[in-house]
């Protein structure tokens, strides 16, 4: 059986959509001939919101953990000085000093081995010195594992893949400096790398743009036994329940969404209906809006939680939430997909929706690749429903309630929705490595 050394960062019991990936690629290699060891840090989950990614880990030694799957390296995590006044003072205190200090890291880390990312590659160059693997993958951000894998790769003579969620040096938001940095040590580390892999054709070209590799495109999904272990769970039948879970980002139109929920609300005399946020980022913002609407009674935010507890609670609501991420699919859509409840996406052409995306949507568009693929693959799946703007939202809303008040569910008639099985991402994933790496691995 071939060995992948596998370097993420985000990986369970972290709850991260980013942790997902690797996280199949250890569940399911094996089944494909390919044992897995995930290189990760130590994560607490303390806080169940965003502060568990600056939390420091449970021990100061590094933690191995070997299972039926394969091999866990858990490596120790001390936070930086910016987390740790963060996590003592809050986000509101010393924001020069914090802004300051993760600068630092941001830029040196590429020089040298320094920040606690770097734990990663002591552990995982402790493991190379007794172990033998026959490749590597590093799956970014953070990116700086790239640069751990290439020097693995060149201690070792182990041949490596570099795996993009997203692209690097694309983000319009980063200033100028950073980008020229980082394109610097994108093609640097991309000098030795054997291949890349990401979600896209969107990130293919774009990454293109600065590293000249080939390419192979394996798309995010859902999880097929988490999906499996909760298809007994019924919708709820006594409310209509809206469930939206995740990071809710600057150019989504979440206030607008509220406001419409607001008027429906108000629409309809002792009205069953419910908007459920599960382990969203803005929560004061969205706190805030309830109590000045007095929407306690109709709007519930929870707490971050693990995949397979959060697909339980989402499997018993009515209808999906998403968020138009336009050039973006994103891997939200496929765990909706799975669940196999109605999805509405806002917006397709909403004007205050467009704004907010000119203003801090992040990547540029491309000439000739599709600008609305959530909303392609809702169509090709007949998942759901594209939702034009504010207006047609609340006679979405309206329509669906009448729909549930009659059959006390909403229905949800999608097909084709096992293509996106990440099994099946794996097993590709595990093609391409015997194809480009297998059988030319060599040991120096």
């Amino acid at each position: 059986m071939k060995r992948l050394l596998i370097l993420a960062y985000d990986f369970p019991p972290y709850v991260s959509v980013g942790g997902l990936r690797p996280y199949a690629w250890y569940k399911y290699m094996k089944e494909y001939g390919v044992e897995p060891i995930v290189v990760t840090r130590q994560w607490s989950n303390k806080y169940g919101n965003e502060l568990d990614y600056i939390a420091p880990g449970e021990s100061k030694a590094t933690i191995v953990e070997a299972t039926d799957y394969g091999t866990i390296i858990r490596t120790p995590y001390k936070p930086n000085l910016a987390n740790r006044i963060m996590l003592k003072y809050g986000r509101s205190k010393f924001a020069l000093i914090r802004k300051m200090v993760t600068a630092w890291y941001e830029f040196w880390q590429f020089l040298f081995f320094v920040g606690p990312k770097s734990e990663l590659y002591r552990g995982a160059k402790e493991y190379l010195k007794h172990n033998k693997v026959d490749a590597i993958i590093a799956t970014g951000e953070p990116f700086v594992l790239f640069k751990y894998a290439s020097a693995l790769s060149k201690k070792y003579g182990i041949p490596w893949v570099a795996d993009y969620r997203d692209p690097w040096i694309q983000n319009k938001n980063c200033n100028h400096f950073m980008k020229i940095w980082n394109a610097y040590f994108e093609k640097k580390y991309a000098g030795n790398m054997k291949c890349v892999v990401t979600v896209s054709d969107f990130c293919r070209i774009q990454i293109a743009t600065n590293v000249c590799k080939p390419f192979h495109i394996i798309p995010n999904g859902y999880n097929p036994d988490a999906i499996y272990s909760v298809s007994h769970i019924g919708q709820m039948s006594d409310k209509m329940s809206i469930a939206l879970a995740g990071k809710i980002y600057n150019w989504h139109p979440y206030i607008s969404v509220l406001s419409v929920f607001d008027s429906f609300i108000s629409a309809n005399n002792d009205i069953k209906a419910e908007l459920n946020f599960y382990g969203i980022n803005r929560v004061e913002e969205i706190t805030n809006y309830i109590r000045k609407k007095n929407l306690e009674q109709y709007i519930h935010l929870y707490s971050q939680m693990d995949n397979e507890s959060l697909l339980q609670i989402l499997r018993g609501n009515n209808i999906m939430l998403l968020f138009n991420d336009y050039s973006i699919m994103g891997t939200k859509i496929y765990d909706y997909l799975g669940l196999h409840r109605q999805i509405l996406l806002c917006y397709a052409n909403d004007k205050e929706a467009l704004i907010l995306k000119n203003k801090f949507y992040p990547n540029e568009e491309i000439n000739g690749l599709g600008t609305h693929l959530q909303e392609d693959l809702i169509k090709q799946t007949n998942s759901g429903i594209v939702v034009k703007n504010q207006e047609h939202l609340l006679q979405v809303l309206n329509d669906l309630y009448a729909e549930f008040n009659q059959n006390h569910c909403i229905a949800c008639h999608s097909v084709h929705t096992e293509q996106f099985s990440r099994k099946e991402g794996v097993r590709q994933l595990a093609e391409m490595l015997q194809q480009n790496c297998f059988e030319h691995t060599c040991y120096v």
